[in-house]
């Protein structure tokens, strides 16, 4: 079972892009996954097909007890195998400090709720608000999700500043494990330098490949499908980068190894 928060400190990016990229990777491979939406604006509860759910992130961070968030957990539109806690505009009067231990409201909620999945996933709002430190503080591991513009250096660099923040005060076990540079056009001279100046500032941390421009991903969103049952060479190539993510945060089992039957004949 692996917790990764999927994080960016710029709206825009795409964000809850790879949020969704990494659940489709998860459904095709049919793990249980879980995707916790604390994004206010709810652009993964929508691409889930789930708005409108009675019990949401804003109601498990204002209850916090242990375990509460499995009452807010719903089907997503997209099968069994795919869950969510879905989000709501309310939630944006959490992004302050409310009180002692504030940030480990989410962890709390969900208690042993993990457990029963294979993969949960955390979209972040897009700033080092309460919601990303909770979100921070109940992972394992850290996306770091950028373009390759202008300010994609400080953006990334600052996320992982925080992620190290959090890792040294609230959870030790956090770790960032990439740093996904979004909508890169190889033909844009201004895309290629600035891909470079990541890689010299963040060495390993920079995904190979970055994720190109594709049409079929807003598309397969506003279709409630993953990315995964989109047939174009664009949809498919962004869902191979996903799987290969989605390796790195969960290794596919390996099979038992087989007994040769020589064994029992000498």
């Amino acid at each position: 079972m692996t917790v990764v928060a999927v994080l960016s400190m710029k709206g825009g990016v795409g964000k809850s892009t790879v949020a969704l990229g990494l659940a489709s990777a998860a459904w095709d491979r049919d793990l249980r996954t879980l995707v916790i939406d604390m994004d206010p604006q709810a652009n993964a509860s929508m691409a889930l097909d789930v708005l409108g759910a009675d019990f949401t992130t804003s109601d498990v961070l204002a209850d916090a007890r242990a375990g509460v968030a499995a009452d807010a957990i719903v089907e997503s539109g997209w099968g069994p195998s795919v869950s969510v806690i879905a989000s709501e505009r309310s939630l944006e009067h959490r992004t302050s400090v409310r009180g002692r231990n504030s940030s480990q409201r989410l962890r709390t909620a969900l208690a042993t709720v993990p457990k029963r999945f294979d993969l949960v996933l955390i979209d972040c709002p897009p700033s080092l608000g309460e919601l990303t430190r909770n979100a921070l503080t109940a992972a394992d591991r850290a996306v770091i999700v950028t373009e390759p513009s202008h300010f994609s250096l400080h953006g990334a660099a600052e996320a992982l500043e925080a992620v190290d923040v959090i890792s040294r005060s609230t959870n030790p076990r956090l770790r960032a494990t990439a740093v996904v540079v979004n909508r890169f056009r190889p033909d844009d001279r201004e895309h290629r330098l600035n891909l470079e100046r990541l890689a010299d500032a963040h060495g390993r941390l920079i995904y190979d490949p970055p994720l190109p421009e594709c049409a079929g991903i807003p598309q397969s969103q506003r279709a409630v499908s993953p990315i995964h049952t989109w047939n174009s060479p664009g949809s498919r190539e962004v869902a191979e980068i996903m799987d290969d993510l989605l390796d790195m945060l969960v290794p596919p089992k390996q099979p038992e190894p087989r007994v040769s039957i020589r064994r029992f004949l000498t």
